[in-house]
């Protein structure tokens, strides 16, 4: 497959492969990974499917090279000053549309990444750990700063439980997270686990 997604990077412009990539984004969104084709890709972004088979293998690979492409913004940048600073910008970081897309993508390959272990690496790599890992890095200057105790139970539950929350919102509710939603749940979960 590395040899596919080379091939691939070579013989399209980044602008050319970047709108292959929002297409096939766009319809893992709306209608699922079970539900996309290769012909509903290669119509809508303008390929002919013999080309997206030759260069990307199936659907399987042209996903995953799609996923890898989506690089969500580092987040481990926010520096306020506070841990509570921190953690409000980090809920003020992503619009509501941009945390609702990044919903109904996660739903929309949820089926396909319990059969599929690459696609489910991919989506850990690019989408989850630098979620986690940019969570990670803030409160970790909050130890620093000695706003939390380095052996706060907490500290390693915070990013997962963020991000848990964030995708189980819509199986929940039927209704994406907002800013408000995350807001909330920072202040009354996050902050008395960690004390502050």
């Amino acid at each position: 497959m590395a040899e596919q997604s080379m091939a691939a990077r070579s013989r399209f412009t980044p602008l050319r492969a970047a709108q292959l990539y929002d297409t096939v984004l766009d319809l893992l969104r709306t209608v699922g990974y079970d539900a996309l084709s290769m012909e509903a890709v290669a119509t809508k972004a303008r390929f002919s499917k013999a080309t997206l088979y030759r260069d990307w293998g199936g659907k399987p690979q042209l996903v995953v090279a799609a996923v890898k492409y989506l690089r969500p913004v580092r987040i481990d940048t926010i520096d306020t000053g506070s841990l509570r600073g921190d953690l409000y910008a980090l809920a003020d970081h992503s619009h509501n549309k941009e945390l609702a897309q990044d919903i109904a993508l996660q739903l929309g390959l949820s089926h396909a990444i319990f059969d599929n272990p690459e696609l489910r690496q991919a989506l850990r790599e690019v989408m989850i750990n630098p979620i986690l890992d940019d969570i990670h890095a803030i409160l970790q200057r909050g130890v620093r700063r000695g706003e939390v105790a380095p052996d706060n139970p907490a500290l390693a539950l915070v990013p997962p439980m963020l991000c848990s929350l964030a995708v189980a919102r819509p199986l929940l509710s039927c209704e994406a997270m907002t800013q408000d939603d995350v807001r909330r749940n920072v202040e009354a979960l996050v902050f008395p686990a960690l004390g502050i």
